[in-house]
């Protein structure tokens, strides 16, 4: 069943109670979702482990994440008549049923089988808008296929070379997907111990690089087929993902070549979402990917009031890094941002039962987000506000 419109999204949680009275049927997955990692991680291979639950450095970084979202308390008026809630909205001309999107997410065959293909799927079947990673596993055009007519954003790691940059962003619009998201904070790959202690980087082994392998402008450098020489295909890969030349001065090019709206990740600094806002992009995700990137970072949810009172009026301001649970959405957009991009819990859910396990978490954190917003006083999501949180 898909949500739209004015559902109320906790819906779910009363089917969970009926089932467990009625039929004895329990949540196969944990409805814990700020406990899900555990659960999950009993599941993943140490290869799949590392990459995918470590963080940069010490990982004070993503401690600092979730620890930013206790500094902030909830404030629930009472008696505001929330009986019919609606959390529709639209964001950058794209419609969804509450203000949260599939955040951009690499090599998801690490979690399970049929990676992408399964998070697009359980992500289409909710309305969920589902961002495409290009270190992805499947191609744009099977994600297309998989996620139908369900809204989709593409998320770009700027290749150093050209004509396979201008090749992506063709094969996107052709594939349908709206707005374009570029990572800022990925031109070099962060120190990521768990990773490093292992020698392991998937990329390398031809992993999380279908975009690239598919592509007739990266196949254009190669002197032999892929099956012919895959060690050679992943040099070639590794020599345009590294782009730490990257500079504001080439957003221009990418306004030329791309008629959707274009939104910068990795904003971390009211200097930077100003100039964001000068060059005249669309968007910015106020993130730290996640602590992925740089130990010892501020927790992206510090920025975000900040960023917001600087450019909110100028900018769509969305924001990722350390949500975990349908509180810590409410709190991220009571403090101003207009959606959410979700990360590693539907990457645990889909490590745990593929396409039903993305479902399982979105079905929750929406149904926890939908309770959290009502029990507070508010009829749905545009209704939070700074008046909506307190800090500690």
């Amino acid at each position: 069943m898909s949500y739209g419109g004015n559902m109320n999204f906790s819906d779910h949680q009363i089917g969970i109670y009926a089932q467990g009275m009625f039929t004895d049927r329990t949540p196969k997955i944990t409805t814990d979702l700020a406990n899900l990692e555990d659960q999950a991680a009993a599941t993943l291979s140490p290869e799949a482990l590392g990459y995918i639950v470590a963080s940069a450095g010490s990982g004070s970084t993503a401690r600092a994440n979730r620890a930013a979202f206790e500094q902030w308390r909830i404030a629930p008026r009472m008696l505001r008549g929330s009986a019919e809630r609606d959390h529709s909205c639209t964001v950058l001309g794209t419609t969804m049923p509450a203000p949260l999107l599939i955040a951009p997410v690499g090599i998801q065959t690490l979690a399970h089988p049929e990676g992408e293909l399964a998070t697009v799927r359980a992500a289409a079947a909710l309305g969920v808008p589902y961002i495409h990673s290009t270190q992805a596993s499947h191609s744009f055009e099977q994600v297309a296929e998989a996620g139908g007519d369900a809204p989709r954003w593409y998320q770009l790691y700027w290749p150093t070379d050209q004509s396979v940059l201008l090749s992506f962003l063709q094969r996107a619009k052709n594939t349908g997907f709206t707005t374009l998201v570029l990572t800022l904070d990925t031109t070099l790959l962060g120190w990521r111990p768990a990773d490093l202690n292992r020698g392991y980087l998937p990329f390398l082994a031809n992993l999380g690089i279908e975009n690239y392998l598919t592509d007739p402008a990266f196949l254009a450098g190669l002197d032999e087929s892929v099956e012919a020489n895959p060690v050679a295909a992943a040099m070639h890969w590794a020599q345009m993902f590294p782009n730490p030349g990257l500079s504001w001065s080439q957003l221009a090019f990418l306004r030329e070549n791309w008629d959707g709206p274009i939104v910068l990740k990795g904003i971390c600094t009211v200097g930077d979402a100003r100039l964001a806002a000068e060059h005249g992009v669309d968007g910015i995700v106020v993130s730290n990917h996640g602590g992925r990137q740089i130990d010892g970072a501020r927790a992206s949810l510090d920025a975000l009031p900040e960023i917001v009172d600087a450019v909110g009026d100028q900018l769509t301001v969305l924001f990722d890094s350390g949500v975990r649970t349908g509180a810590d959405m409410a709190k991220a957009l009571a403090l101003g941002a207009d959606a959410v991009l979700l990360g590693r819990p539907f990457l645990y859910g889909l490590a745990l039962d593929g396409q039903a396990g993305v479902d399982h978490v979105l079905r929750c954190i929406l149904a926890e987000f939908d309770l959290v917003t009502s029990l507070s006083g508010h009829t749905g999501a545009a209704e939070l506000s700074r008046e909506s949180v307190i800090r500690s």
